[in-house]
């Protein structure tokens, strides 16, 4: 049985997470640190919910008892302060979706993997089984892909970084430039629309609508085809878990880091593009000292959104 330890419990995840987790007998949430907004009611009902032995001081004494750290708060600029603990003694550690909101914090992770650490994230669409079962459509079909279009709703960059996550996945790295296309609102939704262009010539166009939740939909077009798949939102929680259970277990990769801050660096440079009226941002162009995403921000209006509702 895999142990984990939960770092902070503030958005949905750990308790669906742990759901899936107890129908199975492979891994459980063992131990917890908090320090986030959640309440020491809603960590107790979800220590009793799920049978969680201790709730610890510091997040050093909770990686102490358990195989694995997943970093869950939702202030993704806090991701890294929060698991170089458990990185120190060699734990492996699994950050939520964003994994990081700036690029500085991008190169930090990708040095921690190179000198040892383990780390694994981010968005469970990633290891879609949509994406994993069109790939092998067009790979047996012999097929070449040319463009993808990828839909995300709710917002820009914390659920919207979940489709550019499935689709960076999908096509592999070499992601080369963005370029935000434009935007318009209908009655009170933004819909914006961001182009990436892939250093092999693939292109990708993935659409943004806030604050309206929207399904992941992708289209592909391939020199012979096009396929169309709707993202099971359903399944995609236990796919990662049992990725993640299959590493601990028998050592089966997932996601390179550079894969997963590629993707942030995708992000990042389209906020770039649409800060300076779509111009084209090549991934290189990236500085250290943009501001990226603020997590504080966000975890201050996710706080005060989910201030009168139950975890």
């Amino acid at each position: 049985m895999i142990k984990i330890g939960v770092v902070n419990i503030d958005v949905s995840h750990p308790r669906s997470f742990a759901s899936i987790l107890h129908k199975e007998n492979r891994a459980r949430y063992s131990a917890i640190y908090n320090d986030g907004f959640r309440t020491d009611e809603e960590i107790e009902e979800f220590m009793r919910e799920f049978n969680l032995e201790k709730r610890y001081g510091n997040v050093e004494e909770l990686a102490k008892v358990v195989d694995i750290v997943f970093i869950q708060g939702c202030n993704w600029d806090r991701h890294l302060e929060l698991a170089e603990p458990a990185i120190k003694l060699g734990k492996p550690v699994f950050i939520d979706k964003p994994i990081v909101g700036n690029l500085a914090d991008c190169i930090k992770l990708e040095n921690l993997v190179k000198k040892g650490a383990v780390i694994l994230g981010s968005s469970s669409v990633r290891y879609a089984e949509e994406f994993v079962n069109a790939k092998r459509v067009i790979e047996e079909n012999e097929e070449e892909i040319i463009s993808v279009f990828g839909t995300a709703g709710v917002d820009e960059f914390n659920y919207g970084v979940h489709i550019m996550e499935g689709i960076q996945g999908f096509l592999g790295s070499g992601a080369y430039s963005v370029k935000f296309i434009g935007s318009t609102k209908i009655n009170d939704n933004i819909i914006e629309q961001y182009f990436v262009r892939w250093k092999d010539g693939k292109t990708v166009i993935y659409q943004t609508q806030t604050p309206q939740w929207q399904p992941f939909d992708v289209i592909v077009t391939t020199t012979k085809n096009i396929h169309h798949f709707r993202v099971d939102s359903a399944k995609i929680y236990k796919a990662m878990l049992d990725k993640i259970c299959d590493f601990m277990e028998r050592g089966i990769p997932l996601a390179k880091i550079t894969d997963l801050t590629e993707t942030i660096r995708i992000y990042l440079a389209g906020k770039v593009s649409k800060e300076n009226e779509g111009k084209e941002i090549k991934l290189t162009e990236l500085k250290v000292d943009d501001s990226g995403y603020d997590g504080a921000i966000f975890e201050a209006e996710y706080a005060a959104k989910n201030d009168k509702e139950k975890l």
